[in-house]
């Protein structure tokens, strides 16, 4: 997959099992919590496109999107900020991710970005408001809250992984 940001194109190597198991126990606690809301909110895995800028020049693939405005949806995939994103961190990917991505996320609108590092075994968190932002760094055994809900928390001790 490619992804473009400020015109620039990225390419996006394929994910390895670790990176896959992640991103399942991922998904299916924030689907569950999700369905169990019964709210206008939507989940969707990469890969599926953000038009961040609802514009061409940036193109991203986060591994997880969540969406609470349908007006922002359409058949190829979102058009401007997710609620929440959550990118899984690849060696490949690091750099990027945590440098380009944050201040392109924050400047979209974007509300709680999650950075799950599993070399590193952290969990980086922001919180975005307008004029400042809340960063909090979890252990990847931790039990992390998810700041656009009052009530969930990830619990990543649950995780299934062997090699974490």
């Amino acid at each position: 997959g490619m992804e473009r940001i400020a015109a620039q194109l990225y390419y996006l190597a394929s994910p390895g099992r670790l990176h896959q198991e992640l991103l399942t126990e991922l998904l299916y606690r924030f689907k569950g919590y999700i369905a169990g809301k019964k709210g206008p909110c939507r989940i969707y895995p990469a890969p599926f496109d953000v038009r961040l800028d609802r514009d061409d020049r940036t193109i991203v693939q986060p591994d997880i999107s969540i969406v609470c405005h349908p007006d922002r949806l359409t058949e190829q995939g979102i058009d401007g900020a997710p609620d929440f994103v959550l990118e899984i961190i690849s060696a490949s990917t690091g750099k990027k991710d945590y440098s380009l991505k944050l201040q392109k996320y924050w400047d979209a609108g974007v509300r709680e970005y999650w950075i799950v590092d599993p070399i590193k075994k952290r969990i980086v968190t922001y919180q975005f408001h307008e004029e400042d932002m809340n960063m909090k760094i979890y252990g990847i055994h931790d039990p992390v809250p998810v700041g656009i809900y009052e009530d969930l928390v990830i619990d990543f001790s649950e995780f299934d992984l062997w090699s974490i």
